[in-house]
């Protein structure tokens, strides 16, 4: 079934851009650890934060909304249903995304230290402001789109990397650490910092060039700019033996001439380390191609098929023939 996010928001499946800004910023509040000490509050402040992650994107809502979450986090989820080349993947800090919404880290120092009051109301995350709410607006006031910090600023467009994969590991499936540098705000909210991190990426079997990861707002943050994603787009390494055509893989079978008139034996190599015999007893002709089922890669939409392993015939003829081996082939061999 997947995640309901409309339901970590607590929000109906047609609402606005405007209430899931809303309901995201009553749940954050709420869940928020550094105020909620109750268990389990610190995986539902994640959760609330790639619901909003998720819905406050057009396009990843678009597609949330149609396949739901499995076809949301990839090719492979969704039982031949996704976007085209689309997977999600939060790895986002939710704490970053809070405090890119509320304009700071820690927003309580400034909302909720004001009165000396250190215990409220968990389930109304506005009740320590008292009557006069947040600031001494009055609870009826409409807040502006965002927040005060981001109005104006525009993201920055996908940052894209390159994500090598040999076939074996498109075969068996991995995880990839890949490490980036990026610049930070420092606490003084003006100055930056280079620092790098460590974003890990879980290889699913059978993943198709071109697949994108995305990690939400990972990218350089400045005073100015809302930090833009980050994407691995899958490419494929050259491999030394195959190539590779969707699911199948291509394996050049190099015979003779002798071979592809009077009958040859392939050993063929596997992704998974076996050899596959093949026998051929009839004539071979240069480009022939013979399909070996269910020894390819995994299928990305469902890993446990396989496709097909091809061999492509290419036949070495000899550079020269003496007079004699014509002569002798020329009563042999067909007009």
């Amino acid at each position: 079934m997947g995640k309901d996010y409309y339901n970590v928001l607590g929000i109906a499946k047609d609402v606005s851009e405007d209430e899931i800004k809303k309901a995201y910023r009553k749940q954050a509040l709420r869940f928020h650890p550094d105020k909620n000490k109750s268990p389990g509050a610190e995986d539902k402040f994640k959760e609330i934060a790639e619901a909003y992650d998720v819905l406050s994107d057009a396009k990843k809502r678009e597609i949330y909304d149609r396949y739901g979450e499995e076809g949301l986090k990839g090719p492979d989820n969704a039982a031949g249903h996704s976007g085209p080349n689309f997977s999600y993947t939060f790895n986002g800090d939710p704490h970053a995304i809070f405090a890119e919404f509320f304009g700071g880290r820690s927003p309580f120092e400034h909302f909720f230290s004001q009165n000396g009051e250190e215990d409220m109301d968990i389930n109304d995350p506005f009740s320590a402001f008292g009557v006069g709410g947040i600031g001494g607006f009055h609870r009826s006031y409409k807040f502006p789109q965002g927040n005060l910090h981001t109005q104006g600023k525009k993201k920055d467009p996908p940052v894209l990397h390159e994500l090598n994969l040999s076939l074996e590991e498109v075969f068996s499936g991995c995880t990839k650490k890949m490490k980036i540098s990026r610049k930070r705000l420092s606490p003084d909210g003006c100055t930056m910092r280079t620092e790098d991190k460590i974003l890990t990426v879980d290889i699913k079997r059978g993943w198709k060039e071109g697949t994108k990861i995305t990690f939400p707002r990972e990218g350089d943050q400045t005073p100015t700019n809302i930090p833009a994603d980050v994407v691995f787009v899958v490419k494929d390494k050259p491999h030394p033996v195959f190539k590779r055509e969707g699911s199948d893989i291509v394996y050049p079978a190099k015979i003779t001439l002798k071979e592809a008139l009077c009958g040859c034996t392939i050993k063929a190599p596997t992704l998974d380390g076996r050899t596959i015999t093949v026998t051929s007893k009839d004539v071979v002709k240069p480009g022939m191609k013979k399909r070996i089922v269910g020894e390819g890669l995994p299928l990305s939409k469902c890993p446990t098929k396989r496709g097909d392993m091809i061999l492509d015939f290419s036949v070495r003829f000899p550079d020269k023939l003496g007079q004699s081996t014509r002569d002798a082939l020329e009563q042999i061999l067909p007009v």
